[in-house]
């Protein structure tokens, strides 16, 4: 019989994480690329700290703020596709801009000319972006770079006393994680994570039809990041200092929060339910080692690899909730594979799913018609897609969902309404990757989910979807 998760961190602490240390270093890891498993003891402990929350973040909304006034750090893609997104947006201020490279700011400015913004820049130090976040006149830090960097700066700018949208994950660590929630907390600052798949079209429109109950009972969902980019991770114009190869030194499911994000949605998780533990598996590492080893001996650049292992290409973690739900969430962004993000809701009534493309429902045996689909297209369709979802198809942001989020985001901040990720749904997605990690180089051994919420998860209502407040948020038309 499973322990609950009260009853194991019980266990663990009378038996003492020292003693766990030691079995675990005995036990053979999952593949060759594994870490020694004594490496990656902290995550584990990390699990069994008890959080008293100081103040609930879920379904607070801050002060109001009539015009949003925002830094950007990192402009690179993400970063200049947001510039080039907030634009369209009334009552939003861009005051600076920041990127260690002088020429990616410069470009960044000259995206904004003709327009009624004038930012500062601030580039060409590792600190800079400090300065940026230490500004009077700045109400939202936005995040746009690699992912060693997110938390820091989250947490630097929150204790500055600024609201924070940092781009996924929100942190690498499960220490980090812990931070954010902490400083989130303390400083009444939101800590909003970029899932920006939560606002994708058929994401949206099964959130609705769960909330509506279409689907019955909920039972179990599915999500992924199946991305061949294999090619960028050894791209030195596309990844600053080889950045992301970096990060794939580490053997888990590093980039869940595509997949999970609009699944931990439908299944309320930490609103009602919460992901209480999960078992991860990944396969060897095939194509990474190889090609890093190789250009190590031809490229100085890549001497740093020429002994590095690095995570397997396919990991299949799975998670199951406090009320008996089931999640599976996939990773793999090596191998020679046609995109999916998976996104698969299965009740006692119905399912979904999504990629391949389009999206289907089935309440039996078989898919429903195109026809039969329009109609429950139309029946279920949420609130902020028949508000903007043609204008965000034109603004563009994969496909639109990114508008989407932008425009909500600086909506909720306007309106001061609760946002529709807060820092424990950032922490909790995130930390999947740490966990997934531990488990990998444990044979697969299950680790808890630790409550973020502090207890809260029990009693947080539901994002709200209803859009019955706020929404006033005016677009600018411009050549859309």
């Amino acid at each position: 019989m499973h322990k609950s998760s009260e009853e194991r961190r019980d266990f663990l602490k009378l038996t003492g994480t020292m003693g766990l240390g030691l079995l675990s270093a005995g036990i053979t890891q999952a593949c060759a690329t594994a870490k020694p498993v004594s490496s990656l003891n902290h995550i584990q402990q990390q699990t069994l700290i008890p959080h008293a929350q100081k103040f609930n973040m879920s379904g607070y909304g801050a002060p109001k703020i009539e015009t949003v006034r925002i830094g950007y750090i990192g402009m690179g893609n993400r970063g200049s596709g947001a510039l080039n997104r907030i634009v369209y947006l009334e009552n939003v201020e861009v005051k600076a801009l920041c990127d260690i490279r002088p020429e990616k700011a410069q470009e960044a400015k000259k995206k904004l000319e003709n327009t009624p913004h004038n930012p500062t820049l601030y580039s060409g130090g590792e600190n800079e972006w400090k300065k940026l976040c230490e500004r009077n006149d700045i109400d939202l830090v936005y995040i746009c770079t690699p992912w060693n960097l997110h938390a820091p700066m989250a947490l630097y700018a929150m204790e500055q006393g600024k609201h924070v949208a940092v781009e996924i994950p929100a942190a690498t660590t499960m220490e980090d994680c812990w931070k954010l929630v902490e400083t989130s907390e303390r400083t009444r600052k939101h800590c909003m994570m970029l899932e920006n798949c939560c606002y994708d079209f058929f994401e949206l429109l099964t959130l609705n039809m769960a909330r509506q109950g279409f689907f019955g009972e909920v039972v179990h969902v599915e999500g992924a990041y199946i991305h061949d980019i294999y090619d960028s991770f050894f791209d030195k114009s596309k990844r600053y200092d080889l950045w992301r190869l970096k990060e794939n030194q580490r053997n888990g499911n590093l980039y869940p929060t595509h997949g999970l994000g609009p699944i931990c949605q439908i299944l309320n998780i930490n609103r009602g339910d919460k992901m209480d533990y999960l078992v991860s598996m990944a396969s060897n590492d095939f194509m990474l080692a190889p090609r890093a080893h190789a250009l190590a001996a031809t490229d100085a650049d890549f001497k740093q690899f020429a002994n590095a292992s690095f995570r397997g290409n396919m990991n299949t973690t799975t998670i199951r909730t406090q009320k008996g739900k089931t999640i599976m969430v996939q990773h793999d962004v090596t191998s020679p594979r046609p995109y999916s993000r998976i996104h698969l809701v299965s009740g006692t009534k119905a399912t979904a799913l999504k990629y391949p493309l389009p999206g289907k429902i089935s309440t039996g045996h078989d898919w429903i018609s195109e026809e039969e689909y329009k109609k429950l297209e139309e029946k279920y369709q949420p609130e902020i897609i028949k508000r903007i979802g043609e204008l965000a198809k034109k603004v563009g942001g994969h496909g639109g969902m990114d508008f989407l989020m932008d425009w909500r985001l600086i909506d909720c901040l306007r309106n001061g309404l609760p946002l529709d990720q807060d820092v424990y749904d950032a922490a909790s997605w995130s930390a999947i990757a740490p966990l997934s990690e531990w488990s990998v180089a444990n044979r697969s051994t299950s680790i808890d989910v630790p409550d973020f919420t502090g207890g809260s998860w029990k009693n947080n209502a539901p994002v709200d979807i209803s859009m019955t407040k706020g929404g006033n948020t005016r677009i600018k038309e411009r050549s859309l």
